[in-house]
Protein backbone atom coordinates (compact mmCIF):
# COMPACT_ATOMS: atom_id res chain seq x y z
CA UNK A 1 0.00 0.00 0.00
CA UNK A 2 1.35 3.43 -0.94
CA UNK A 3 1.09 6.19 1.65
CA UNK A 4 1.41 9.96 1.55
CA UNK A 5 2.40 10.16 5.23
CA UNK A 6 3.54 7.70 7.87
CA UNK A 7 3.74 8.60 11.55
CA UNK A 8 6.23 6.36 13.33
CA UNK A 9 7.40 5.63 16.88
CA UNK A 10 4.63 7.49 18.72
CA UNK A 11 2.37 6.31 21.53
CA UNK A 12 -0.94 6.38 19.67
CA UNK A 13 -4.29 6.80 21.45
CA UNK A 14 -6.62 4.27 19.83
CA UNK A 15 -10.28 3.70 20.82
CA UNK A 16 -9.32 0.64 22.89
CA UNK A 17 -6.19 2.04 24.51
CA UNK A 18 -2.80 3.49 23.68
CA UNK A 19 -0.25 1.50 21.67
CA UNK A 20 3.15 2.03 20.08
CA UNK A 21 2.06 1.70 16.46
CA UNK A 22 2.62 3.40 13.13
CA UNK A 23 -0.08 5.22 11.17
CA UNK A 24 -0.24 5.26 7.38
CA UNK A 25 -2.18 8.06 5.68
CA UNK A 26 -3.46 8.18 2.11
CA UNK A 27 -5.50 11.02 0.57
CA UNK A 28 -6.08 12.63 3.96
CA UNK A 29 -7.52 9.48 5.51
CA UNK A 30 -6.08 6.95 7.94
CA UNK A 31 -5.32 3.97 5.70
CA UNK A 32 -3.37 1.65 8.01
CA UNK A 33 -2.49 1.23 11.68
CA UNK A 34 0.17 -1.30 12.64
CA UNK A 35 3.78 -2.02 13.46
CA UNK A 36 6.72 -1.52 11.13
CA UNK A 37 4.67 0.05 8.34
CA UNK A 38 6.80 0.42 5.20
CA UNK A 39 6.83 4.14 4.45
CA UNK A 40 8.20 3.75 0.94
CA UNK A 41 8.30 7.21 -0.65
CA UNK A 42 5.91 8.72 1.92
CA UNK A 43 6.77 11.64 4.12
CA UNK A 44 7.66 10.35 7.59
CA UNK A 45 6.95 12.05 10.91
CA UNK A 46 9.06 10.63 13.73
CA UNK A 47 6.89 10.83 16.85
CA UNK A 48 9.46 9.27 19.17
CA UNK A 49 8.66 10.31 22.74
CA UNK A 50 5.34 11.91 21.74
CA UNK A 51 1.68 11.11 22.37
CA UNK A 52 -0.36 10.92 19.16
CA UNK A 53 -3.97 11.86 19.89
CA UNK A 54 -6.95 12.63 17.69
CA UNK A 55 -6.84 16.34 16.97
CA UNK A 56 -9.00 18.35 19.32
CA UNK A 57 -12.50 19.24 18.16
CA UNK A 58 -13.36 22.37 20.11
CA UNK A 59 -17.17 22.50 20.32
CA UNK A 60 -17.38 26.11 21.49
CA UNK A 61 -15.57 28.83 19.55
CA UNK A 62 -16.48 32.42 18.65
CA UNK A 63 -15.09 34.07 15.52
CA UNK A 64 -16.17 37.67 14.91
CA UNK A 65 -15.90 37.74 11.13
CA UNK A 66 -17.80 39.32 9.46
CA UNK A 67 -17.68 42.11 12.01
CA UNK A 68 -20.14 44.50 10.43
CA UNK A 69 -17.65 47.40 10.74
CA UNK A 70 -18.15 47.12 14.52
CA UNK A 71 -16.28 43.95 15.52
CA UNK A 72 -13.88 43.82 12.60
CA UNK A 73 -10.85 43.89 14.91
CA UNK A 74 -11.94 41.18 17.37
CA UNK A 75 -11.00 37.77 15.96
CA UNK A 76 -10.94 36.77 12.30
CA UNK A 77 -10.83 33.39 10.58
CA UNK A 78 -7.14 33.76 9.70
CA UNK A 79 -5.87 34.41 13.23
CA UNK A 80 -8.49 32.31 14.99
CA UNK A 81 -7.73 29.20 12.95
CA UNK A 82 -3.95 29.77 13.15
CA UNK A 83 -4.28 29.80 16.94
CA UNK A 84 -6.32 26.60 16.68
CA UNK A 85 -3.59 24.90 14.68
CA UNK A 86 -0.91 25.96 17.14
CA UNK A 87 -3.05 24.70 19.99
CA UNK A 88 -3.67 21.23 18.55
CA UNK A 89 -7.26 21.95 17.50
CA UNK A 90 -7.92 20.44 14.06
CA UNK A 91 -11.64 21.28 13.91
CA UNK A 92 -14.02 23.52 15.78
CA UNK A 93 -17.72 24.25 15.90
CA UNK A 94 -18.28 27.96 15.46
CA UNK A 95 -20.94 29.77 17.45
CA UNK A 96 -23.52 31.94 15.61
CA UNK A 97 -22.34 35.06 17.48
CA UNK A 98 -20.39 37.45 17.73
CA UNK A 99 -20.46 37.97 13.97
CA UNK A 100 -22.55 40.75 12.50
CA UNK A 101 -24.95 39.65 11.22
CA UNK A 102 -25.49 36.73 13.58
CA UNK A 103 -25.96 33.37 11.85
CA UNK A 104 -29.75 33.01 11.97
CA UNK A 105 -30.91 32.25 8.40
CA UNK A 106 -29.76 31.32 4.89
CA UNK A 107 -28.51 34.78 3.97
CA UNK A 108 -26.44 35.29 7.14
CA UNK A 109 -24.80 31.86 7.03
CA UNK A 110 -23.77 32.44 3.42
CA UNK A 111 -22.30 35.79 4.47
CA UNK A 112 -20.29 33.92 7.10
CA UNK A 113 -19.05 31.31 4.61
CA UNK A 114 -17.99 34.07 2.21
CA UNK A 115 -16.12 35.88 4.99
CA UNK A 116 -14.06 32.80 5.84
CA UNK A 117 -13.36 31.61 2.32
CA UNK A 118 -9.66 30.68 1.82
CA UNK A 119 -8.77 31.81 5.37
CA UNK A 120 -9.09 28.53 7.30
CA UNK A 121 -6.10 26.72 8.80
CA UNK A 122 -8.44 24.12 10.37
CA UNK A 123 -11.85 22.64 9.60
CA UNK A 124 -14.93 24.55 10.75
CA UNK A 125 -18.44 23.33 11.50
CA UNK A 126 -21.24 25.84 12.04
CA UNK A 127 -23.87 26.52 14.65
CA UNK A 128 -27.10 28.22 13.71
CA UNK A 129 -28.77 30.59 16.13
CA UNK A 130 -32.14 30.26 17.80
CA UNK A 131 -33.44 33.79 18.35
CA UNK A 132 -36.94 35.26 18.72
CA UNK A 133 -36.83 36.65 15.17
CA UNK A 134 -36.02 33.49 13.16
CA UNK A 135 -38.95 31.26 14.07
CA UNK A 136 -40.70 31.81 10.74
CA UNK A 137 -38.41 29.77 8.51
CA UNK A 138 -34.93 30.61 9.78
CA UNK A 139 -34.50 27.34 11.66
CA UNK A 140 -35.28 25.32 8.53
CA UNK A 141 -33.05 27.50 6.34
CA UNK A 142 -30.13 26.85 8.69
CA UNK A 143 -30.83 23.12 8.60
CA UNK A 144 -30.87 23.21 4.81
CA UNK A 145 -27.54 25.07 4.78
CA UNK A 146 -25.63 22.53 6.83
CA UNK A 147 -25.46 23.65 10.46
CA UNK A 148 -24.55 20.80 12.80
CA UNK A 149 -26.46 22.25 15.76
CA UNK A 150 -28.27 25.29 17.10
CA UNK A 151 -27.42 27.72 19.91
CA UNK A 152 -29.65 29.76 22.21
CA UNK A 153 -29.14 32.04 25.19
CA UNK A 154 -31.54 32.26 28.09
CA UNK A 155 -29.02 34.69 29.61
CA UNK A 156 -29.08 38.22 28.23
CA UNK A 157 -27.18 38.35 24.94
CA UNK A 158 -26.52 40.72 22.08
CA UNK A 159 -26.55 44.46 21.65
CA UNK A 160 -29.97 45.80 20.66
CA UNK A 161 -28.38 48.95 19.21
CA UNK A 162 -26.63 46.82 16.55
CA UNK A 163 -28.79 45.68 13.65
CA UNK A 164 -28.44 41.96 13.05
CA UNK A 165 -26.82 41.16 16.40
CA UNK A 166 -27.70 38.02 18.34
CA UNK A 167 -30.55 37.98 20.86
CA UNK A 168 -31.53 35.77 23.79
CA UNK A 169 -34.81 33.85 23.75
CA UNK A 170 -37.89 34.38 25.89
CA UNK A 171 -39.75 31.33 27.17
CA UNK A 172 -42.08 31.11 24.19
CA UNK A 173 -39.27 31.45 21.65
CA UNK A 174 -37.32 28.74 23.49
CA UNK A 175 -40.32 26.41 23.50
CA UNK A 176 -41.29 27.00 19.86
CA UNK A 177 -37.68 26.87 18.73
CA UNK A 178 -37.18 23.55 20.49
CA UNK A 179 -40.27 22.17 18.76
CA UNK A 180 -38.86 23.16 15.36
CA UNK A 181 -35.31 21.98 16.09
CA UNK A 182 -36.63 18.62 17.31
CA UNK A 183 -37.95 18.02 13.78
CA UNK A 184 -34.43 18.45 12.35
CA UNK A 185 -33.02 15.86 14.75
CA UNK A 186 -30.14 18.20 15.54
CA UNK A 187 -28.88 19.39 18.89
CA UNK A 188 -29.78 22.65 20.66
CA UNK A 189 -26.99 23.98 22.85
CA UNK A 190 -28.01 26.51 25.47
CA UNK A 191 -26.26 29.10 27.62
CA UNK A 192 -28.08 28.54 30.89
CA UNK A 193 -28.14 31.53 33.23
CA UNK A 194 -31.21 33.38 34.51
CA UNK A 195 -30.75 36.72 32.74
CA UNK A 196 -33.30 38.84 34.61
CA UNK A 197 -31.86 37.85 37.98
CA UNK A 198 -28.16 38.19 37.08
CA UNK A 199 -28.83 41.50 35.30
CA UNK A 200 -30.58 42.91 38.37
CA UNK A 201 -28.03 41.59 40.86
CA UNK A 202 -25.29 43.12 38.73
CA UNK A 203 -27.10 46.44 38.61
CA UNK A 204 -27.54 46.49 42.40
CA UNK A 205 -23.87 45.62 42.96
CA UNK A 206 -22.77 48.53 40.78
CA UNK A 207 -25.14 50.88 42.57
CA UNK A 208 -23.38 49.88 45.80
CA UNK A 209 -20.08 50.84 44.18
CA UNK A 210 -18.84 47.29 43.64
CA UNK A 211 -16.28 46.95 40.85
CA UNK A 212 -14.28 43.78 41.59
CA UNK A 213 -14.32 40.46 39.78
CA UNK A 214 -15.18 38.80 43.10
CA UNK A 215 -18.31 40.96 43.30
CA UNK A 216 -19.12 40.08 39.69
CA UNK A 217 -18.96 36.37 40.58
CA UNK A 218 -21.23 36.96 43.57
CA UNK A 219 -23.79 38.64 41.32
CA UNK A 220 -24.19 35.38 39.38
CA UNK A 221 -24.77 32.77 42.13
CA UNK A 222 -25.02 29.05 41.45
CA UNK A 223 -28.82 28.97 41.61
CA UNK A 224 -28.95 31.25 38.54
CA UNK A 225 -27.41 28.36 36.57
CA UNK A 226 -29.60 25.71 38.21
CA UNK A 227 -32.98 27.36 37.58
CA UNK A 228 -32.74 27.59 33.77
CA UNK A 229 -31.30 24.07 33.54
CA UNK A 230 -34.43 22.82 35.30
CA UNK A 231 -36.62 24.69 32.82
CA UNK A 232 -34.65 23.39 29.84
CA UNK A 233 -35.06 19.82 31.07
CA UNK A 234 -38.82 20.36 31.34
CA UNK A 235 -39.00 21.85 27.83
CA UNK A 236 -36.89 19.01 26.45
CA UNK A 237 -39.30 16.45 27.89
CA UNK A 238 -42.20 18.32 26.35
CA UNK A 239 -40.73 18.89 22.88
CA UNK A 240 -38.42 15.90 22.39
CA UNK A 241 -35.58 18.25 21.47
CA UNK A 242 -32.03 16.99 21.98
CA UNK A 243 -30.24 19.48 24.23
CA UNK A 244 -26.75 20.28 25.42
CA UNK A 245 -25.82 22.74 28.16
CA UNK A 246 -22.68 24.68 27.34
CA UNK A 247 -19.92 25.79 29.75
CA UNK A 248 -21.45 24.50 33.00
CA UNK A 249 -19.51 26.09 35.85
CA UNK A 250 -20.95 24.31 38.90
CA UNK A 251 -21.13 20.71 40.09
CA UNK A 252 -24.80 21.08 40.98
CA UNK A 253 -25.68 21.83 37.36
CA UNK A 254 -23.72 18.82 36.12
CA UNK A 255 -25.50 16.56 38.62
CA UNK A 256 -28.93 17.85 37.61
CA UNK A 257 -28.18 17.24 33.92
CA UNK A 258 -27.00 13.70 34.58
CA UNK A 259 -30.04 12.89 36.70
CA UNK A 260 -32.26 13.99 33.80
CA UNK A 261 -30.22 11.99 31.30
CA UNK A 262 -30.53 8.89 33.47
CA UNK A 263 -34.29 9.51 33.47
CA UNK A 264 -34.49 9.45 29.69
CA UNK A 265 -33.95 13.08 28.64
CA UNK A 266 -31.53 13.46 25.71
CA UNK A 267 -29.28 15.98 27.46
CA UNK A 268 -25.52 16.38 27.91
CA UNK A 269 -23.14 19.08 29.08
CA UNK A 270 -19.66 20.49 28.69
CA UNK A 271 -17.38 22.54 30.86
CA UNK A 272 -14.41 24.72 29.92
CA UNK A 273 -10.70 24.57 30.65
CA UNK A 274 -10.87 27.81 32.62
CA UNK A 275 -13.45 26.38 35.04
CA UNK A 276 -11.00 23.54 35.79
CA UNK A 277 -7.99 25.80 36.27
CA UNK A 278 -8.75 29.27 37.59
CA UNK A 279 -10.71 30.14 40.75
CA UNK A 280 -12.54 33.14 42.18
CA UNK A 281 -9.99 34.07 44.84
CA UNK A 282 -7.29 34.82 42.22
CA UNK A 283 -9.40 36.61 39.61
CA UNK A 284 -8.83 40.16 40.80
CA UNK A 285 -5.06 39.60 40.73
CA UNK A 286 -5.35 38.51 37.08
CA UNK A 287 -7.80 41.21 35.99
CA UNK A 288 -10.77 41.48 33.59
CA UNK A 289 -9.00 39.36 30.95
CA UNK A 290 -10.32 36.37 32.93
CA UNK A 291 -13.94 37.56 33.12
CA UNK A 292 -16.53 35.23 31.59
CA UNK A 293 -20.06 34.00 32.15
CA UNK A 294 -21.05 31.86 33.89
CA UNK A 295 -18.33 33.11 36.22
CA UNK A 296 -15.31 31.19 37.45
CA UNK A 297 -16.26 30.00 40.92
CA UNK A 298 -14.54 29.39 44.27
CA UNK A 299 -11.38 27.31 44.70
CA UNK A 300 -13.30 25.01 47.04
CA UNK A 301 -15.45 23.98 44.07
CA UNK A 302 -12.60 23.16 41.70
CA UNK A 303 -12.00 19.52 42.61
CA UNK A 304 -15.74 18.81 42.53
CA UNK A 305 -15.71 19.84 38.88
CA UNK A 306 -12.71 17.60 38.18
CA UNK A 307 -14.41 14.65 39.92
CA UNK A 308 -17.37 14.94 37.57
CA UNK A 309 -15.12 15.14 34.53
CA UNK A 310 -13.34 11.95 35.62
CA UNK A 311 -16.69 10.27 36.36
CA UNK A 312 -17.82 10.87 32.77
CA UNK A 313 -20.59 13.25 33.77
CA UNK A 314 -19.12 16.00 31.56
CA UNK A 315 -19.15 14.87 27.93
CA UNK A 316 -16.32 17.12 26.73
CA UNK A 317 -14.24 20.17 27.59
CA UNK A 318 -14.13 23.29 25.40
CA UNK A 319 -12.36 26.64 25.26
CA UNK A 320 -15.38 28.94 24.78
CA UNK A 321 -12.84 31.05 22.90
CA UNK A 322 -14.53 34.45 22.99
CA UNK A 323 -12.02 37.18 22.16
CA UNK A 324 -12.40 40.94 21.94
CA UNK A 325 -10.18 44.00 21.54
CA UNK A 326 -7.93 45.00 24.50
CA UNK A 327 -9.84 48.21 25.20
CA UNK A 328 -12.92 46.18 26.19
CA UNK A 329 -10.91 44.54 28.96
CA UNK A 330 -9.03 47.69 30.01
CA UNK A 331 -11.20 48.83 32.88
CA UNK A 332 -11.13 48.81 36.68
CA UNK A 333 -14.83 47.95 36.74
CA UNK A 334 -15.32 44.23 36.21
CA UNK A 335 -19.02 44.72 35.48
CA UNK A 336 -18.20 46.89 32.46
CA UNK A 337 -15.52 44.60 30.96
CA UNK A 338 -16.31 42.29 28.06
CA UNK A 339 -17.11 38.80 29.30
CA UNK A 340 -15.05 36.33 27.33
CA UNK A 341 -11.75 34.44 27.48
CA UNK A 342 -9.24 33.87 24.68
CA UNK A 343 -8.21 30.26 25.21
CA UNK A 344 -8.23 28.06 22.12
CA UNK A 345 -4.43 28.00 21.82
CA UNK A 346 -4.01 26.57 25.34
CA UNK A 347 -6.70 23.93 25.62
CA UNK A 348 -4.81 20.77 24.67
CA UNK A 349 -1.57 21.50 26.52
CA UNK A 350 -3.29 22.80 29.65
CA UNK A 351 -5.78 19.92 29.79
CA UNK A 352 -3.08 17.32 29.19
CA UNK A 353 -0.97 18.78 31.97
CA UNK A 354 -3.80 19.20 34.47
CA UNK A 355 -5.79 16.04 33.66
CA UNK A 356 -3.24 13.45 32.57
CA UNK A 357 0.03 14.52 34.15
CA UNK A 358 -1.23 15.95 37.45
CA UNK A 359 -4.38 13.90 38.08
CA UNK A 360 -3.72 10.62 36.27
CA UNK A 361 -6.47 10.66 33.64
CA UNK A 362 -6.15 7.83 31.13
CA UNK A 363 -5.08 8.79 27.64
CA UNK A 364 -8.27 7.29 26.19
CA UNK A 365 -10.46 9.44 28.42
CA UNK A 366 -8.36 12.47 27.52
CA UNK A 367 -8.92 11.86 23.80
CA UNK A 368 -12.61 11.26 24.49
CA UNK A 369 -13.12 14.64 26.16
CA UNK A 370 -11.21 16.61 23.52
CA UNK A 371 -12.35 14.81 20.38
CA UNK A 372 -14.19 11.49 20.31
CA UNK A 373 -17.20 12.50 22.39
CA UNK A 374 -17.61 15.77 20.49
CA UNK A 375 -17.73 13.97 17.15
CA UNK A 376 -20.23 11.46 18.55
CA UNK A 377 -22.57 14.06 20.05
CA UNK A 378 -22.65 16.30 16.97
CA UNK A 379 -22.59 13.45 14.42
CA UNK A 380 -19.36 14.65 12.80
CA UNK A 381 -18.70 11.86 10.33
CA UNK A 382 -15.10 10.70 9.99
CA UNK A 383 -13.77 12.83 12.83
CA UNK A 384 -12.55 12.31 16.38
CA UNK A 385 -10.91 8.87 16.32
CA UNK A 386 -7.66 7.30 15.21
CA UNK A 387 -9.18 4.49 13.19
CA UNK A 388 -8.88 3.31 9.59
CA UNK A 389 -11.17 5.32 7.33
CA UNK A 390 -11.25 8.39 9.58
CA UNK A 391 -9.73 11.77 8.71
CA UNK A 392 -6.01 11.91 9.50
CA UNK A 393 -6.37 14.66 12.10
CA UNK A 394 -3.78 14.44 14.87
CA UNK A 395 -2.21 16.42 17.67
CA UNK A 396 1.26 15.33 18.77
CA UNK A 397 1.82 16.08 22.45
CA UNK A 398 5.18 16.41 24.15
CA UNK A 399 4.65 15.50 27.79
CA UNK A 400 6.82 16.56 30.72
CA UNK A 401 7.92 19.58 28.73
CA UNK A 402 7.28 22.78 30.65
CA UNK A 403 7.08 26.19 29.08
CA UNK A 404 5.66 29.59 30.01
CA UNK A 405 2.90 31.14 27.91
CA UNK A 406 4.18 34.37 26.41
CA UNK A 407 2.14 37.11 24.79
CA UNK A 408 4.32 37.19 21.67
CA UNK A 409 3.67 33.50 20.99
CA UNK A 410 -0.10 33.87 20.76
CA UNK A 411 -1.59 33.71 17.27
CA UNK A 412 -4.72 35.66 18.24
CA UNK A 413 -5.43 38.94 16.49
CA UNK A 414 -5.43 40.56 19.94
CA UNK A 415 -2.73 38.99 22.07
CA UNK A 416 -4.57 38.90 25.38
CA UNK A 417 -5.16 35.81 27.49
CA UNK A 418 -5.39 34.90 31.19
CA UNK A 419 -2.87 32.10 30.51
CA UNK A 420 -0.04 34.56 29.76
CA UNK A 421 2.71 34.04 32.33
CA UNK A 422 1.40 30.60 33.36
CA UNK A 423 3.72 27.59 33.25
CA UNK A 424 2.26 24.58 31.44
CA UNK A 425 3.90 21.18 31.80
CA UNK A 426 3.28 19.90 28.26
CA UNK A 427 3.50 21.25 24.73
CA UNK A 428 1.79 20.72 21.41
CA UNK A 429 4.66 19.42 19.26
CA UNK A 430 2.67 19.19 16.04
CA UNK A 431 -0.77 19.37 14.48
CA UNK A 432 -1.82 17.47 11.36
CA UNK A 433 -5.05 18.09 9.43
CA UNK A 434 -6.12 15.46 6.92
CA UNK A 435 -2.54 14.30 6.61
CA UNK A 436 -0.97 17.76 6.20
CA UNK A 437 1.22 19.43 8.81
CA UNK A 438 -0.41 22.69 9.87
CA UNK A 439 1.84 23.33 12.88
CA UNK A 440 5.06 22.06 14.43
CA UNK A 441 7.40 23.33 17.10
CA UNK A 442 10.16 23.44 14.50
CA UNK A 443 8.28 25.14 11.65
CA UNK A 444 5.54 27.10 13.40
CA UNK A 445 2.08 27.53 11.87
CA UNK A 446 1.80 26.72 8.19
CA UNK A 447 0.61 29.52 5.90
CA UNK A 448 -1.20 26.99 3.71
CA UNK A 449 -4.95 27.29 4.23
CA UNK A 450 -6.32 23.76 3.81
CA UNK A 451 -9.20 24.06 6.29
CA UNK A 452 -12.75 23.96 5.02
CA UNK A 453 -16.29 24.64 6.09
CA UNK A 454 -18.33 21.47 6.57
CA UNK A 455 -21.90 22.01 5.39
Amino acid sequence: MAFDLVIKNGLVILPGGEKNVDIGVTDGKIASIGTNIDAGDARVVDAEGLIVSPGMIDAHVHISEPGGSIRDHWEGYDTGTRASAKGGVTSFIEMPLNQIPATVDAESIQTKFDAGDDKLSVDVYSYGGLVPFNLNGGIQELDDNGVVAYKAFVATAGDRSIEGDFMNVDDYSLYEGMRQIAKTGKLLSIHAENGPITDKLGQLAQERGETSLAAYVDSRPVFTEIEPIQKIILFARETGCRVHIVHVACAEGIDLINEAANDGVDITCETCTHYLYFYKEELDDIGPVVKCSPPIREKSRLEGMWERVFDGKVMFVTSDHSPCTPDLKDTDNAFEAWGGISGIQNNVDMLFDEAVQKRGMSLVQFSDIIATNVAARFDLEGKGRIEVGYDADFVLIKGDSSYTVEKEELEYRNKISPYIGREIGAQVAGTILRGEEIYSLENGVSDVKIGKFYK
